[in-house]
């Protein structure tokens, strides 16, 4: 009987980008990112129907386009980025279009679930294998103690408590 092999694919930082969405004063939404993170996919299948994905970002590269608010995201209100630097994913199961696994920000471990649309594999014209992923999903933020909350005088909450995620990926074939 022949043995599986495990194909290891890198992120392609160039390609991809982690984006997420809030709601603010719930009336508009305002869209992050994180800009210093690492992402690596495992799989033994073309059609990486047993992909195990693992993905870490550093919780001081949020990037709101607003210095204020960042450093008030990067504070013991929300990620508090000097006593938790990293964020980290490692998925549990995966069936092609469901990812489920456990994501810890802060000091606080949560199973998820996120959507997966996968795009395929490509050779590039430099000879590299690639192969392209979008997920999205959402999750409620004060499960992970970023609890930070404000009231407007007309009472409407400053911050939503749901985050949409978008990840946009591409990894090279290692």
């Amino acid at each position: 009987m022949e043995t599986a092999v495990k194909t290891t694919w890198k992120i392609d930082t160039a390609h991809s980008e982690i984006a997420f969405k809030v709601k603010h004063m719930m009336i508009s939404t305002v869209t992050g990112y994180f800009e210093d993170y690492n992402a690596e996919v495992n799989t033994t299948k073309e059609d990486f129907s047993d992909a195990e994905f693992s993905f870490t970002a550093q919780t001081a590269s949020i990037n709101t386009k607003n210095a204020d608010r960042d450093a008030h995201l990067k504070s013991d209100d929300f990620f508090n980025t000097k006593t938790y630097p990293e964020m980290k994913f490692t998925s549990t199961s995966f069936d092609g279009t469901t990812l489920v696994g456990d994501l810890t920000i802060r000091d606080v471990t949560k199973k998820i679930s996120l959507e997966v649309d996968f795009n395929g594999v490509v050779v590039d014209p430099y000879g590299q294998t690639k192969a392209g992923f979008e997920i999205s999903g959402e999750l409620n933020r004060k499960d992970f103690n970023l609890t930070w909350s404000a009231v407007t005088e007309a009472g409407k909450i400053v911050v939503s408590d749901k985050v949409k995620l978008q990840l946009n990926l591409q990894f090279i074939k290692s």
